[in-house]
């Protein structure tokens, strides 16, 4: 007397098996296209970086045609309008990022500066002192979307002068100003105690390849399940 293994496989469950092999093969190589084209763009925003820097004045402007791009500004802070973003953490440490309207030369408009971070008070009752330069500055840095979307829990955003999430369009609504369509994140020194470490712009590349890897992962435990549940044994004589 042997055993012997046989496969035997029903009709429902092989196009099942079939169907979510086929899907989640589909879905990892989606991700891929999706990780490609996310690096092709990573490329071009560092080429961008490198390029000499481009000036933001008082004609209104196209946002995609400066993201990601070197920009320079000239004009006066309104340090009326200044906001304190939130929850923004270095070296374990809490503290705000500064984002304040500079009001271009020349000009009714204005543009958002994130002008750097500053560690929290001992209390959150306290806001830490800032310094704002009151003559006319040269700003340079990096153009970023003014509406980039944001994920909130609460729709309490703003106590006074601390937000937690900020946009053009919101900064716009709060102070009634006229605002570019982008935000430069400061990069020079204006000798106000800000720190200005600005991560590497991230398009998202691995996070993509992260998915990939578990939609094939998937589709790798299907097939295998499907083949050791077909699988029966037999007895012989």
């Amino acid at each position: 007397m042997g055993i012997s293994a046989g496969f035997r496989a029903r009709i429902v469950p092989t196009f099942a098996a079939v169907l979510g092999a086929v899907v989640t093969a589909l879905l990892g190589n989606w991700q891929l296209n999706r990780a490609a084209g996310k690096e092709a763009l990573q490329q071009r925003i560092d080429a961008m970086a490198r390029e000499p820097a481009i000036h933001v004045g008082a004609q209104a402007i196209d946002p995609d045609a400066l993201v990601y791009r070197n920009v320079q500004a000239v004009g006066e802070f309104d340090e009326s309008a200044t906001v304190y973003l939130d929850n923004k953490v270095r070296d374990g440490m809490p503290g705000y990022e500064i984002v304040s309207p500079l009001k271009l030369r020349d000009s009714s408009r204005y543009v958002l500066v994130d002008r750097g971070w500053v560690q929290a008070a001992r209390t959150r009752a306290e806001l830490p002192a800032i310094r704002t330069p009151e003559d006319e500055v040269i700003v340079l840095g990096i153009a970023l979307p003014g509406n980039p979307p944001v994920f909130e829990l609460s729709d309490q955003i703003r106590n006074g002068k601390v937000w937690q999430n900020l946009t053009v369009d919101r900064h716009r609504q709060a102070y009634g100003l006229e605002l570019q369509p982008i935000f430069i994140h400061q990069q020079n020194d204006l000798d106000d105690g800000l720190l200005r470490q600005w991560r590497r712009p991230d398009v998202g590349i691995e996070r993509h390849r992260a998915y990939a890897f578990q939609w094939f992962s998937l589709c790798a435990v299907i097939v295998v399940l499907y083949v050791i549940l077909n699988v029966r044994r037999k007895t012989r004589s």
